[in-house]
């Protein structure tokens, strides 16, 4: 079951990362970025391949890597 999410903004950005126990008791994460507001929404969602020892640790994983995301100079629309 997964977890619920950890929520953060960035600008004009949603960064939603939740965890999800696997079948070898380790942690995958996934990352949601949302923009836009009504019928202008876009969200993405991505898997990650790393397993990890902790929710925490999953959590804070897609997070970062969503951060980085956000933080490159050459942001597609």
């Amino acid at each position: 079951m997964p977890s619920s999410p950890d929520i953060r903004t960035v600008g004009r950005f949603i960064l939603s990362s939740t965890t999800r126990r696997t079948d070898c008791g380790r942690y995958a994460a996934s990352l949601s970025i949302r923009s836009g507001r009504g019928e202008g929404t876009h969200d993405r969602v991505y898997r990650f391949i790393p397993l990890f020892p902790s929710s925490e640790a999953a959590a804070q994983y897609a997070l970062d890597q969503g951060l980085g995301y956000l933080h490159q100079p050459a942001l597609p629309a």
